[in-house]
């Protein structure tokens, strides 16, 4: 009662005040009665503040109603009234005796903007669940109307331009949708949800960056954690990891949540800052030792860093809280891997994949299943067990239907690894007429065509992907088709046009990458040298430019401990990586450290065996210990290894520089025999 009488003195000084500022009535319309509506209008208020202090007590929300209808009765157009009744019918589940009330107003005056707001959030409320699917399309339609006459009447209305633009979002209409957000940024040029709403339609759209220029807007003006995340993940999305981090970094500053530096701790892993990645996942292991993927995490950083020893004491953390995990199972695969255990890499996978094997799968099961597949194949090609590759690749499309293109990829590049192109050529050819729209089958099927020399042919194969999407991707596919050709200008030409959609570092990394080889292949050392060094200016860790740059000067002798050390780094990120093991062997035998080359090239072989170069630089280098017959052997494995190859692979010069040191060496060898 004490509560009733105070409501009632409020109402009475709104009364008085409401009385003081009513205007004058004209001669044909009255005025409304603004102090009893107001009397009402607080009654209703009470009620609806002792319904929800009751648990929603059935008598009070109808006394809450019941004035709230005579104050709209003594005053039609108070939007204050109308949006607190639409609150209270919401908030009751009584949306069609909402939708009642506001047609009824709306058929008394059609002008009545606080009718058609109500029945605008009505509606809204009324479409569903846009992220399950669950659209009602009648609801959607008629809350489009309701904010399209509201916008029309009162243009400097900034939040329905807003709803408007989200309701247009959600009917997919992209066009009206932005439109609708501009509409509302003009009449509130602050507005953050504004520009936030168009970053999301841009984001939907696949337009990445717009959606970063427009988020980065906002939080330059008025950074919050919710914008902030929006960026960062708006940079993920581009791989661009590194500035992720950075936004997450800005929102931490006045936030330590978990959830947020767990974020922050995969953005820098992903973008290469281990060091910094490694603290931050043993600080939220430190306060969370139950949670499986820290360690799983912590194990992938260690495994990066070498320390193969604390990677299996983190993975066996991991597996103790999640033992049935199937990323932590196959995280201790990749470590083995890592470690250049392949043999016990494959066994741990076939036992995955045992495990996992169903007769029947659910839609998440197959793809998880397949993803097993997919990796047991390639350890399988790795080891060169190419029948039992081709065999677990062919699996997967049976499996699931969507994987059924990339498999078949993984066949082909079986066969050629293989060095079986007539079995490549017509996998490749059956999968491009199957899926003739697929990329990766495109690619495909153009490299084999490359090889055989068709260069043109494969090109416009290649460059009938250029639509738009992944054109940068498709460009420098194009220009590896004109290197394997050796038509440099013309790869040139296609790098040229790839850097014009250079979006971030590691876009002009790999441009600068492919440039240094270019440059290499003809002899244009200094340029191709300017070209790996721009590389490791922007990532100091990229092994394949360390190893490329280290073997070009070590082929030409040149700053021979220099090449000797960044080799040695490349094999430090990449242990047991065969190219980067030839060419520490190489480099060691330019220094004169024969008997140090010998165990690299020696591994190399095991590695990279259908290699020719590996076999003839190990020749060059037991020609130089003395070991005539064994250089003879390791020639005749060059040339054999030449001839069994692609024919864009044969170097006709290179063949015969290794045939006349063949032939030199098989006379030193008959004197050698025959000493007069």
């Amino acid at each position: 009662m004490i509560r009733l009488a105070t409501a009632l003195l409020l109402v009475g000084g709104l009364a008085g005040i409401c009385l003081a500022q009513t205007p004058a009535r004209t001669a044909n319309a009255p005025a409304p009665d603004k102090a009893s509506s107001y009397y009402n209008f607080a009654m209703g208020r009470l009620y609806m503040e002792l319904a929800g202090a009751e648990g929603g007590r059935n008598d009070y929300v109808a006394k809450a109603i019941q004035h709230y209808q005579e104050a709209l009765k003594l005053d039609p157009a108070s939007g204050v009234i109308l949006e607190d009744l639409t609150d209270l019918y919401i908030q009751t589940g009584r949306l069609r005796d909402a939708v009642s009330e506001g047609e009824e107003l709306l058929a008394k005056n059609p002008d009545n903007l606080g009718a058609r707001r109500m029945l605008g959030r009505i509606y809204t409320r009324m479409i569903g669940d846009a992220q399950q699917g669950r659209i009602n399309q009648d609801m959607l339609r008629r809350a489009i109307e309701q904010y399209q006459k509201i916008t029309e009447k009162d243009p400097k209305d900034a939040e329905s331009w807003l709803t408007l633009g989200r309701l247009y979002r959600v009917s997919n209409n992209s066009v009206e949708s932005e439109k609708a957000y501009n509409n509302a940024l003009k009449a509130d040029p602050d507005s953050e949800d504004a520009l936030t709403g168009l970053a999301m339609l841009y984001a939907d759209l696949g337009d990445t960056q717009r959606a970063i220029d427009k988020l980065k807007a906002v939080t330059d003006k008025n950074p919050s954690e919710n914008t902030l995340i929006a960026l960062a993940t708006a940079y993920e999305q581009i791989r661009d990891y590194k500035s992720a981090a950075q936004v997450l970094r800005r929102a931490l500053e006045n936030s330590d949540s978990a959830r947020l530096r767990k974020a922050l701790a995969q953005d820098l892993y992903f973008s290469g800052q281990n060091d910094e990645a490694l603290k931050l996942y043993q600080q939220l292991a430190g306060e969370n030792a139950r949670d499986g993927e820290l360690h799983l995490r912590l194990a992938e950083i260690y495994r990066s860093k070498r320390d193969y020893t604390k990677a299996h004491e983190e993975l066996n953390r991991a597996k103790t809280l999640q033992p049935d995990n199937i990323e932590v199972l196959y995280a201790e695969v990749d470590l083995l891997q890592a470690e250049g255990k392949t043999d016990q890499a494959i066994t741990s996978l076939k036992n995955l994949v045992q495990q996992t094997s169903r007769r029947n799968y659910s839609a998440a099961e197959a793809r998880s299943h397949a993803a097993l597949l997919e990796k047991l194949g390639i350890l399988y090609r790795d080891a060169g067990q190419y029948p039992q590759a081709v065999e677990t690749f062919r699996q997967i499309g049976s499996l699931v239907v969507e994987d059924a293109a990339r498999a078949a990829v993984q066949i082909i590049d079986t066969y050629r690894a293989a060095k079986d192109f007539d079995n490549a050529t017509k996998e490749a050819d059956a999968a491009v007429k199957k899926y003739p729209s697929e990329r990766l089958v495109v690619l495909a099927h153009a490299s084999l065509l490359a090889e055989k020399g068709k260069t043109d042919e494969a090109v416009s194969e290649v460059r009938g992907l250029l639509k738009g999407e992944r054109d940068r991707e498709t460009l420098l596919a194009v220009a590896q088709i004109y290197e394997k050709a050796k038509r440099y200008a013309d790869e040139a030409k296609t790098l040229d046009e790839a850097e014009k959609l250079a979006a971030t570092d590691q876009d002009k990394e790999t441009i600068s990458f492919l440039r240094g080889a270019m440059y290499e292949r003809q002899k244009k050392y200094e340029p191709s040298e300017t070209e790996f060094r721009k590389v490791l200016a922007l990532n100091p860790e990229n092994s394949g430019a360390m190893n490329y740059l280290g073997y070009m000067l070590a082929n030409r002798g040149l700053k021979l401990d220099e090449a000797a050390r960044l080799i040695e780094k490349a094999l430090e990120i990449e242990p047991g990586n065969g190219a980067y093991l030839d060419s520490l062997g190489w480099a060691y035998y330019q220094q004169g450290r024969l008997t140090e080359a010998e165990p690299p090239l020696l591994q190399a072989i095991e590695k990279i065996g259908d290699d020719p170069t590996v076999h003839d630089h190990l020749a060059d280098l037991y020609l130089k210990m003395g070991k005539t017959k064994e250089a003879i052997a390791q020639w005749q494995m060059a040339i054999k290894r030449y001839q069994s190859g692609a024919p864009s692979d044969i170097d006709p010069e290179d063949m015969a520089k290794i045939t006349r040191k063949l032939e030199t060496a098989r006379v030193r060898l008959a004197r050698e025999s025959n000493p007069r």
